[in-house]
């Protein structure tokens, strides 16, 4: 642990407690008692009020009344902070205003030679989804849908949920239990388990019109829902060895339900396992062209002949263009 980093971590350490030894800081931070007795010294010289009792079994404690310091940052530390506000920009995350109002924060923590610093990455470092027109670090364009905050707030207190959803131009609700809220091609997704058709189900954020907690009485136990789904688990049939070039794409993009397993140290060999609902065309198209996407540098060692058909028609479309 870097000094500044053990510094910030021993000053939270400190504050929470009502009495601490010089042996206790050594013991937590696996340090010598030289180095225990340089930071704490460094930590009273920063403001923070301890106090020293003498004797026998004396140590410290931080005077009544008291706040921590202000928490410093070295500049690789405030350049990472940064590259991550930048690097987020048009991914429609939620709280986008409290990000904005916590990177002014940030900004008037610093001095004006790393303010200059973060000026020129923000210049010269362009991302994903970056308009090279615009690129303001709080630019307050992002916004994502109106409901992502509501839903977020709500899932911390309660994941049994009643969703209610826009399908056409009708209304439609959903008693689910919330196990995942995931961003997937632009767009965040609810995967849900549904609690009267006891079943998988996939809810996009942008058709959401309500949310709501669902009434106790008719919940299911989680215990139950895990089994539920234990035992609706699909058996494999994709099967495929990537080599490099293939886990750079997979890398690139990949559906959320699909992982690689690496087979050597080095990460350039992997195999891939999942089950494809042959009988579901729009994850039958999806999957068919994120294989295309993949590349040659794939082997099949299992696939569904819907999968191959999909793929001879999608190649024959390409041929005839």
């Amino acid at each position: 642990m870097r000094k500044v980093e053990r510094i910030n971590v021993i000053m939270r350490y400190i504050n929470n407690r009502a009495h601490f030894t010089i042996s206790e800081i050594m013991h937590e931070f696996d340090i010598s008692r030289s180095t225990a007795i340089r930071d704490i010294r460094e930590i009273e010289a920063m403001g923070m009020p301890l106090v020293a009792e003498v004797g026998r079994d004396g140590g410290y404690f931080v005077m009544n009344n008291s706040v921590l310091p202000t928490v410093r940052f070295t500049d690789n530390e405030i350049k990472a902070l940064f590259i991550a506000f930048m690097a987020t920009r048009n991914l429609q995350l939620p709280y986008l205003k409290s990000r904005h109002s916590l990177a002014e924060k940030l900004l008037g923590l610093i001095s004006q030679n790393q303010q200059d610093d973060l000026v020129l990455l923000n210049q010269v470092l362009l991302f994903e989804g970056t308009n090279p027109h615009n690129p303001d670090l709080l630019d307050l364009s992002d916004l994502p849908h109106p409901m992502l905050e509501q839903l977020i707030q709500i899932l911390l207190k309660d994941r049994y949920l009643v969703v209610t959803v826009e399908e056409g131009r009708k209304l439609q609700s959903y008693p689910i239990y919330l196990m995942r809220l995931y961003r997937e091609k632009s767009a965040w997704q609810i995967e849900g388990f549904d609690l009267e058709e006891e079943k998988r189900r996939i809810i996009p954020v942008d058709n959401l019109a309500d949310v709501k907690p669902y009434p106790e009485k008719k919940r299911i136990s989680k215990k139950k829902i895990v089994e539920q789904l234990r035992n609706q688990e699909e058996a494999v049939n994709l099967i495929l060895e990537l080599g490099p070039k293939a886990i750079a794409q997979f890398k690139k993009y990949h559906p959320l339900k699909i992982t690689i397993s690496y087979t050597n140290p080095y990460q350039t060999t992997a195999i891939l396992k999942t089950f494809i609902h042959v009988h579901h065309p729009d994850e039958l198209a999806e999957i068919t062209s994120w294989l295309l996407f993949l590349g040659e540098d794939i082997k099949v060692r299992e696939i569904p002949k819907e999968v191959v058909e999909g793929l001879q028609g999608r190649v024959a479309m390409l041929g005839n263009k």
